[in-house]
Parts: C-alpha cells; sequence; structure tokens
C-alpha cells in the first residue's frame, strides 16, 4: 500500500531553515499541525528543551517523523520506530531530509515496540491517520474507529533492536504504552538521567490498567505531570482523576515525566504559572 502525501514547510524548525517534509494526505490531525510547525505544540516544546547534540532519543511511534526530525536537526542519535509499512516510507523519506538538514542521524525500526518480539494486526485510522491502534489477537477493530483496515506488522523490544541509555524518550502508541515500556526495562535501567513524554489514555491502555502504569512510572522515580504549557508535578492519583473525568474515548492525556533532569525547563515565569495551575486545578 502506497500513502498518498503532501509536502509543507514547517516555520520554527530552526534559524533559516527551511526544510520540505510530507504529510499524509488527507490526515486531519497530525499533517495540519504539522504544516503550522505547532503539532502538539507543548509536547513539542518541552521534547526540544531537553535536546542536546549527541544525545540518544527513542522515538515510539513516529508516525510521519515529527519529534525523530527534530532531534536530528539537533544533532541527536535517533532510533524512530514506526510499524505501519506506509506511514513508516513516509517517516523514512523525512527523516532522510532532516539528515541532509542537520547534523543528527536516525534509524528508523519498521515494528512496534512491544514487551516481546512477534507478529501483531493494527487497526487504522481513517481520519485521524496517527490513530493507528496494535490489536490483541483475536480482537475486533474497536469500536469507535468505525470500520477501516487492518494490517499485520512486526512488534519487536526496544530492548533488543535500540539497547544502550537514552536521553529523551517518547511513547505514542495509540494505548500500547505500557507494553512499550516493559520492552524497554533495560533501556530505562541504563538511562539514570532522562526525560519521557508518553500518551496516557485509559480507555485504550493494553495489557495494565491505568493505575498500574502511573504506579509504575513513580516507583522507578520519575517526577511525572502533564505536558501542558506549564507542567507541574502531579500524584498518580490526581493524574488518573483528571484523566477519567474527561471523555473516556475522545480524552486522554498526554504525560510529561523526568528523572534525574530538570522537570522545569521553561523558566521562572512558566513555573509559577504552574504553581497557580495546581492550585486551582481540580483533583
Amino acid at each position: 500500500m502506497n500513502a498518498e502525501t503532501r509536502v509543507v514547510r514547517p516555520p520554527g524548525l530552526g534559524p533559516g531553515l527551511q526544510l520540505e517534509l510530507e504529510v499524509l494526505a488527507g490526515d486531519s490531525i497530525v499533517g495540519p499541525g504539522i504544516e503550522r510547525g505547532a503539532w502538539e505544540p507543548h509536547e513539542t516544546r518541552l521534547f526540544r528543551a531537553h535536546l542536546a547534540r549527541g544525545a540518544r532519543v527513542l522515538d515510539l511511534g513516529a508516525n510521519v517523523g515529527w519529534y525523530s526530525v527534530l532531534a536530528v536537526l539537533a544533532g541527536c542519535e535517533v532510533h524512530a520506530f514506526e510499524p505501519v509499512p506506509h506511514v513508516a516510507a513516509v517517516c523514512r523519506r523525512n527523516l532522510e531530509r532532516a539528515m541532509r538538514a542537520g547534523p543528527g542521524r536516525a534509524v528508523l525500526h519498521e515494528c512496534a515496540a512491544g514487551a516481546g518480539p512477534g507478529r501483531a494486526r493494527i487497526a487504522l485510522g481513517r481520519e485521524n491517520l496517527g490513530d493507528n491502534r496494535v490489536l490483541e489477537a483475536g480482537a475486533a477493530r474497536p469500536s469507535d474507529m468505525g470500520t477501516g483496515e487492518t494490517v499485520e506488522i512486526r512488534v519487536e523490544r526496544a530492548d533488543d533492536v535500540a539497547p544502550g541509555a537514552a536521553s529523551v524518550v517518547k511513547i505514542d502508541t495509540q494505548g500500547s504504552e505500557w507494553l512499550a515500556l516493559q520492552g524497554m526495562r533495560g533501556i530505562l535501567r541504563e538511562s539514570p538521567r532522562v526525560a519521557l513524554l508518553l500518551e496516557f489514555w485509559p480507555y485504550a491502555l493494553r495489557g495494565a490498567s491505568p493505575e498500574e502504569l502511573l504506579g509504575w512510572l513513580a516507583a522507578q522515580g520519575f517526577t511525572i505531570g502533564k505536558a501542558t504549557a506549564a507542567p507541574y508535578p502531579m500524584e498518580p492519583a490526581r493524574i488518573l482523576r483528571q484523566a477519567l473525568a474527561r471523555d473516556p474515548v475522545r480524552g486522554g492525556l498526554d504525560l510529561y515525566a523526568t528523572r534525574g533532569v530538570p522537570f522545569h525547563v521553561g523558566g521562572i515565569a512558566r513555573r509559577l504559572r504552574g504553581l497557580v495551575r495546581s492550585l486551582r486545578e481540580e483533583g
């Protein structure tokens, strides 16, 4: 299957840098955000704040490669994971463009990051072309996704294909985040100083309860908050209450966590905004 794409020139990639990237034609979410240079703006800002030349970055659920491209342009060593073949092909071309423009290097792993190696089927999104969800063996396509295609993919542990310490990890795997974390326990053991961006979507979470995932991150020594304009540290129970209060299908939260590196990276003004939010928000 070949993907129909269009070329965009996102602003804000770097001083004087005009880089053409491909996005999936017809995508209603990721592509338009990249075109604006503001796909997931809070997550993007936090991600970029922890990039440094020579840092090792893991992008699990890379889609067309937005985060991986940013890391390559910052001079990082990137391991990107994207299991959907036609999306991975677009990601590869974007990474090649980034490597011609920036000092970093990237390796694309055409597989899903999971708890163990194997094969699986993934349901493809129809309008949000980033909403591709790995299915449990024998499971039907989720009803909220409507009708659509599924394709067979390869699943690998990040520990097996990209071992070694990481400085920045981004995991956005549409419900498979717990399984991805379990397949990178070795990487995390070797990474005392690491920043993590993680989708937390209780509705679609596979392999563990939402409470278990949050508790596990806290037990690993992470300071956890939401990926917002002004994050503040939160207890797992508070995060869970806020997540469960949202629409179960369209809800979920993007989390930001650090261990051994500063949590607050936006200056004193953002830190004060975060403090105010912590006092005003419910939960």
